[in-house]
């Protein structure tokens, strides 16, 4: 899957247009929750070697909100790292590069979704 692809899934499944909040960053996108603002989504391009990946070049990465026992048998899987930039225990990085399948993409995408949706408190209150 591919950035543009991602965006397009997103926006056709969720909704959700991107979000720059880094003003000196025009390329690195959140999606976010309309109810709550929160972040199931993060997208950004780095340099391959900053993953720790012997390649030149950059890529377009994913991160999203995992189970930890789901990152744990992800996480040295071709397509799959450790968070970049991220909570190491709670989120993980998808490479965009063709590396993860599309299927797999997705359905992290909509456990992120999930994890990061407004809650109803015991009083009655979004959380």
């Amino acid at each position: 899957m591919t950035l543009q692809e991602l965006k397009a899934y997103i926006f056709d499944t969720y909704s959700v247009e991107p979000d720059h909040p880094f003003s000196m960053d025009d390329v690195s996108c959140v999606f976010r929750h309309d109810s709550n603002r929160k972040w199931f989504a993060l997208t950004m391009n780095i340099p391959y070697r900053t993953l720790g990946i012997a390649r030149d070049g950059n890529v377009d990465i994913l991160n999203v909100k995992c189970d930890p026992i789901l990152i744990g048998s992800l996480r040295f899987r071709p397509g799959f790292r450790p968070a970049y930039h991220m909570n190491k225990d709670k989120w993980m990085t998808l490479l965009l590069d063709g590396s993860a399948e599309r299927e797999e993409v997705e359905a992290l995408l909509a456990i992120s979704y999930e994890l990061t949706a407004a809650r109803i408190g015991k009083r009655g209150r979004r959380t």
